[in-house]
């Protein structure tokens, strides 16, 4: 696929003691297709050890601008997800909107 207006990021956190994933990876990485323009995620994925994970966190972020509030997003993620890696996601996706805001707004 190629579309200039589409930007692939990632988010990074260090996953919790104990967690099946952390035998794998010692960070847990949220990663997001996003609109440059509107800052949409498209699509998102992470780390998470199961596919199940994965796709509710794809489902669960799909939608959010990254160009709004990232508490927005926490939100949602404080309400919906209640696993292990709970903390590590949310730390995750603030160095997302980080990312997004230093590679696509501070550069304008």
């Amino acid at each position: 696929m190629e579309n200039g207006n589409i930007a692939f990021i990632a988010g990074h956190a260090r996953l919790p003691e104990g967690m099946a994933a952390q035998s794998v990876f010692n960070t847990l990485t949220v990663t997001a297709e996003v609109d440059r323009k509107y800052g949409v995620i498209l699509q998102a994925s992470c780390t998470l050890a199961t596919e199940h994970g994965r796709e509710y966190i794809h489902h669960l972020l799909r939608g959010y601008s990254l160009k709004d509030s990232v508490e927005i997003i926490l939100k949602a993620v404080e309400t919906h997800y209640h696993g292990k890696a709970k903390n590590a996601i949310l730390a995750a996706i603030k160095d997302l909107h980080i990312q997004f805001h230093t590679h696509f707004l501070r550069n304008k």
